[in-house]
């Protein structure tokens, strides 16, 4: 009796989500195969059994009300999690497959996961991947993805398990024409005055901070050319705009075969980490523990376009 009761309360949770994601009754009844009356019983004995009214009906469309919205949320996350909980003990008996939806950084993306989701693809063809590639700051939760890619310094987040894969070397550099006709930064004090290429997106903007031998130093650049793309910073170093701070894997092709070279080679900025994120109940996902093994693989240990000298 309690296993029927609670398969009840299931499906009513299941009927109020779609009659909020459809805003109507007649619509949701459409969706699930069932008449516009046993969807609204369905609404009716939810709300009675919460002691709280979940929507607002007129002749035409529902609103959600304030509790409405609160329990809808929460109800969307544990069917969600219910989802994921039952494709887990199905993939654990056969082949994974399914969706995944990545968020990752549009450099890094494009140069290098991009390149890795393909052979990962071509390996396992019956995972679907879908890669958004944008530098935006996002809530993997609530945006919907499966896995976000970060590169950022250390963090603590309760909602998300957080893998770290590897340190992303940072590099201050500039082309020798430019070294040439500037001269070679003695100190990080003489970024002041130099020509400097900065990231638009960092929140310090054209305060760089680096660690050096007498400690943690803080400089105002003389920004003479801002971007939100690391790739086009690079090409204006490579054209003797300025300096740029770059990550190695963009950089590190052009360190190798002489196009850019590195300064202050004493100081270095902030760590970063490449890191995966995903909410805990993907966990359980035979496909997420593929794609985290994969990832790891393929970017673990000694990073391949870490080639400074």
């Amino acid at each position: 009796m309690e296993r029927i009761i609670a398969m009840d309360k299931l499906g009513s949770l299941q009927t109020f989500v779609k009659v909020v994601d459809e805003g109507s009754f007649a619509a949701a009844a459409r969706a699930i195969g069932q008449s516009r009356s046993q969807v609204n019983r369905a609404v009716i004995a939810l709300e009675e059994n919460l002691g709280v009214q979940l929507l607002n009906r007129t002749t035409r469309q529902v609103a959600v009300t304030p509790s409405g919205r609160a329990f809808y949320d929460r109800a969307k996350a544990v069917l969600a999690d219910l989802h994921e909980a039952e494709e887990a003990i199905r993939e654990n008996r056969e082949t994974p497959s399914g969706d995944i939806r990545i968020n990752a950084p549009m450099s890094f993306g494009t140069l290098h996961l991009g390149p890795a989701l393909v052979d990962f693809a071509r390996e396992y063809p019956d995972i679907r991947v879908e890669l958004a590639l944008s530098d935006r700051f996002i809530d993997p939760v609530a945006d919907g993805y499966d896995m976000t890619v970060r590169i950022s310094q250390p963090s603590e987040t309760l909602a998300l398990i957080d893998h770290e894969i590897i340190p992303m070397n940072r590099v201050l550099c500039a082309s020798p024409e430019f070294i040439r006709k500037h001269g070679e930064p003695k100190t990080p004090r003489d970024l002041a005055t130099l020509p400097c290429l900065h990231y638009g997106n960092l929140p310090a903007g054209s305060n760089w901070k680096m660690n050096g031998p007498d400690g943690p130093v803080s400089v105002q650049v003389n920004g003479v050319f801002c971007c939100n793309n690391a790739e086009v910073l690079r090409d204006a170093a490579i054209a003797d705009l300025g300096l740029a701070l770059l990550p190695t894997f963009i950089a590190g092709p052009e360190l190798q075969n002489g196009r850019l070279i590195s300064v202050l080679c004493d100081y270095q900025p902030p760590e970063l980490f490449l890191y995966l994120l995903y909410p805990p109940s993907r966990q359980l996902s035979a496909r997420i523990r593929l794609l985290v093994d994969f990832i790891y693989d393929r970017f673990g240990g000694q990073a391949y376009w870490d080639l400074v000298q």
